[in-house]
């Protein structure tokens, strides 16, 4: 018996052991929420009545995510969808040029770290295929505002996942 727990805890020792050596960074990537549509020459919108609150709901939905960092673009309807969760999180939301996406600085300062990245229906799914290295996601349809996006390396590993989050807006 004593044998088969001394294995045990040195086998458990080893995993924490691997586990803390694991080099692991997680994005989050999602789309906007609803944008205002009235004036189809306004080319930085807020959000609607119905993407505020999906905005706060996705507060709740990452409730439990311990960020490090939260990254938007530099238009309201993303500053807007971003900002809930940065409060409940208390982080401070950076820029990203969503024409630079995931560059070497990029890398740099997220490594290691647990991030959430609002943007667009077209540069979300771009963001996401250049941090798997692979042509897999498509443009979200404009009506879509419920995908994300979850990318976790580990070392050189790459694991990525889409879902829909369905808010009952």
């Amino acid at each position: 018996m004593k044998k088969l727990l001394f294995l045990l805890l040195l086998l458990t020792n080893i995993l924490i052991s691997q586990a803390q050596e694991s080099e692991i960074t997680t994005y989050y990537l999602i789309r906007h929420a609803e944008k205002e549509r009235s004036d189809a020459t306004h080319k930085n919108p807020n959000l609607t009545e119905k993407g505020e609150m999906r905005a706060k709901n996705w507060g709740v939905v990452f409730e439990n995510v311990d960020f490090d960092l939260i990254y938007s673009t530099n238009y309201n309807r993303t500053i807007q969808t971003a900002t809930p969760t940065s409060i409940n999180k208390n982080l401070e939301i950076k820029f990203y040029n969503p024409r630079e996406l995931y560059n070497e600085d990029f890398k740099n300062k997220t490594k290691h770290k647990t991030v959430l990245i609002v943007g667009h229906s077209n540069s979300t799914p771009l963001f996401v295929n250049k941090i798997i290295g692979k042509e897999k996601y498509v443009e979200i349809e404009d009506t879509n505002n419920s995908n994300l996006y979850i990318v976790t390396i580990i070392n050189k590993s790459i694991i990525d996942s889409q879902l829909k989050i369905n808010h009952n807006l």
